[in-house]
């Protein structure tokens, strides 16, 4: 418990640091600026992997599966990087979010981090219930097995011109219901009173739907890691990184969504691997150092077929 309490405080910490030192004054991410955050958020997210190795080294947190130091470690860097590139999917969408209501870039840093707020409590519980379901019920393997299948399924055969539309979907219109909405920004405020009366503004409004939209995506991402491993200290502390990361990440390839085309398909890879892997837990254990190989070398692949296909398209623009 000692150790949990001691996480969370160091991620408040950090938190605090980003917003209240570096990010104290609203102003606009730039490229420089969000590589420098991705490179940090990437370097602490990997080295973490060295701490989760000594605290199971030294009994500090005992594995519930009996895996070695070393499994732990290597179970932690693999989770971290399964939710790491299944955030690409969740990027795409943030961005087009932004892109809908016309938020400025000002301001998305301020909606990104309070989003990320609400992402740590969501997690949690799904961590939590998630674990207990698959080391309860053995057929809950079979369920999440099939489900990230399902997924993965659906995501090679949706279009590409398939687009998230924020102003059409149940969530928008429910909160209008609830609170009215200004037609404009009003500074960072996600709230203000207008005669007497409190309406939402639109950064409220795309801050609510970000976090829906976020657990949305945890339902994939959450049975991706259970199929890694059922530690709930690994699997929450994957998560944490991969969230905290997710935000500077997007400043950082939010321009360059297109030029990774082909990263759909590594994320489709990695969905039937798991799934599979989570079909076959009673039966067929997979190595983690399989599980690692295969989610590196679809990734890799991706962003190499995706430079490729980028070059080859330049060429014949200019061809032409």
């Amino acid at each position: 418990m000692i150790i949990w309490i001691a996480f969370l405080f160091l991620i408040c910490i950090f938190l605090a640091i980003d917003l209240g030192v570096f990010n104290k004054n609203p102003h606009e991410i730039t490229t420089k600026e969000a590589t420098k955050w991705t490179i940090l958020w990437a370097s602490v997210g990997i080295s973490f992997a060295g701490v989760i190795y000594w605290l199971y080294l030294n009994g500090y947190i005992l594995s519930p599966n009996g895996d070695t130091p070393w499994q732990a470690a290597t179970e932690y860097l693999t989770g971290y990087i399964i939710e790491l590139s299944l955030s690409v999917d969740n990027i795409f969408v943030i961005a087009t979010i932004f892109r809908t209501y016309g938020i400025p870039k000002l301001y998305q840093h301020r909606v990104l981090f309070w989003g990320i707020l609400g992402a740590l409590i969501a997690r949690g519980f799904m961590i939590f219930f998630g674990v207990v379901i698959i080391n309860q019920f053995f057929w809950a393997t079979y369920v999440f097995g099939a489900f990230l299948m399902f997924t993965a399924l659906k995501m090679a055969f949706s279009g590409d011109d398939e687009e998230f539309d924020p102003q059409n979907n149940k969530v928008y219109k429910s909160i209008r219901k609830i609170l009215p909405v200004t037609s404009t920004i009003h500074g960072d405020k996600f709230i203000i009173k207008r005669q007497g009366v409190i309406m939402a503004t639109p950064l409220l409004i795309v801050l609510i739907i970000i976090e829906i939209t976020d657990i949305i995506f945890a339902l994939d991402s959450i049975p991706a890691i259970l199929g890694i491993t059922t530690d709930p200290f690994i699997v929450f502390t994957s998560n944490i990184f991969a969230i905290l990361g997710l935000r500077s990440m997007y400043f950082f390839i939010a321009n360059m969504l297109d030029v990774f085309h082909y990263l759909k398909y590594s994320l489709i890879v990695i969905l039937m691997y798991v799934g599979v892997k989570l079909i076959l837990a009673h039966h067929y254990k997979l190595s983690i150092g399989l599980s690692l190989s295969i989610i590196g070398l679809s990734i890799l692949g991706g962003i190499v077929a995706s430079l490729v296909m980028k070059k080859i398209n330049d060429k014949k623009g200019l061809a032409e």
